[in-house]
């Protein structure tokens, strides 16, 4: 028998609105031994992302739910630590999607698993935040939805996340005049201060249609939604002919206690006339760019001008607590989990 015991974060019961005690459970169990062309992979470090809480609810959206007593889904950066497969060498540093568990046994075949081409500069807990798949999303559906043009208006709701980050810095980089939308003075001096974005409103100070209106003089040529609600509302109007709404997201609903009775971004950006070009994407569609858009993003991180900022949670066991801090924006940037080094 090998001697690791692997730690895991499951679903105990499908949560009914926000997260409850009970809801997500931690197991130990021992990590049986590897059968030919399998690797066994430790966890250094969790994402954390909106995405994990609509999979525990018992509905079809466009993933599959969890099933009930499965490992909470999530990516992380780990290492081999013990290999039969010529494809993977002990030692060797992954992404991979083995989610909420300190160790993980896959076959060598296994999808969605990529090696980290590590480059000074960048830390390895970076592959999953701007540098990683929530990095890939921002510049995707930036630059292959919404598809920006030079003296166009930009606005990213969730501006000082991983997403919103690298969607106004890739705006700015494409010569857009770069509007984020984010809660409390604090977070958005930084975007302003520190991502170089051109304006940031702030969604809490109780002014966000006027304050947006001001922002925004020449309208919205281009709305990256994150969060829904309040915030799709204040933009709808703002929106230019022609404008591109590409949706990632809308974090503001992910706890409602019934998600069918929800006001969507699609059930206010319908309702305008014209109706603008929008749709929903998913950051898989572009799979076959994987490795090349983590070179683009990793270099900019790299070279200083890609910046962005963490919350780490230490351990594990503390995933629960700092994942429901951040589906209310307790967070400031990426939300990640040291888990080992």
């Amino acid at each position: 028998m090998t001697h690791y015991k692997n730690r895991a974060v499951i679903l105990n019961r499908r949560p009914q609105g926000e997260i409850q005690e009970g809801d997500l459970e931690i197991t130990e169990k021992p990590v049986r031994e590897l059968k030919e062309g399998e690797v066994l992979a430790k966890t250094l470090w969790l994402s954390l992302d909106p995405y994990m809480r609509p999979r525990m609810n018992d509905s079809k959206g466009y993933m599959d739910p969890i099933g009930i007593g499965e490992v909470i889904v999530g990516e992380v950066v780990a290492r081999i630590e013990e290999s039969r497969s010529d494809k993977y060498q002990v030692g060797d540093l992954i992404t991979c999607y083995s989610g909420w568990q300190e160790y993980a046994v896959f076959p060598d075949k296994a999808d969605m698993v990529y090696k980290i081409e590590e480059k000074p500069g960048v830390p390895l807990q970076a592959y999953l935040g701007v540098a990683g798949m929530p990095g890939r999303t921002g510049y995707c559906g930036l630059m292959y939805v919404g598809k920006p043009k030079a003296g166009e208006t930009v606005v990213v709701s969730a501006a000082s996340g991983p997403v919103g980050t690298v969607v106004g810095q890739t705006a700015k980089k494409e010569g857009c005049r770069a509007v984020g939308v984010a809660g409390g003075p604090e977070k958005c001096r930084y975007v302003v201060e520190e991502l170089g974005f051109d304006a940031c409103v702030d969604y809490k100070a109780g002014n966000l249609e006027e304050d947006l209106k001001a922002a925004c003089p020449d309208g919205i040529d281009i709305y990256f939604e994150n969060v829904g609600g309040a915030v799709t509302r204040a933009v709808a109007p703002l929106l230019n002919e022609g404008a591109r709404v590409p949706i990632c997201g809308y974090v503001s609903a992910y706890n409602a206690e019934d998600p069918s009775k929800v006001e969507t971004p699609f059930h206010v950006l319908k309702a305008l006339d014209p109706v603008p070009e929008h749709r929903f994407f998913l950051v898989t569609e572009w799979q076959d760019k994987h490795q090349e858009i983590t070179r683009i993003l990793a270099d900019r991180v790299a070279s200083g001008e890609l910046k962005y900022r963490e919350t780490i949670a230490e351990g594990l066991e503390n995933a629960p607590e700092a994942f429901k801090g951040m589906l209310k924006g307790k967070n400031f940037g990426k939300q990640l989990v040291h888990v080992a080094d």
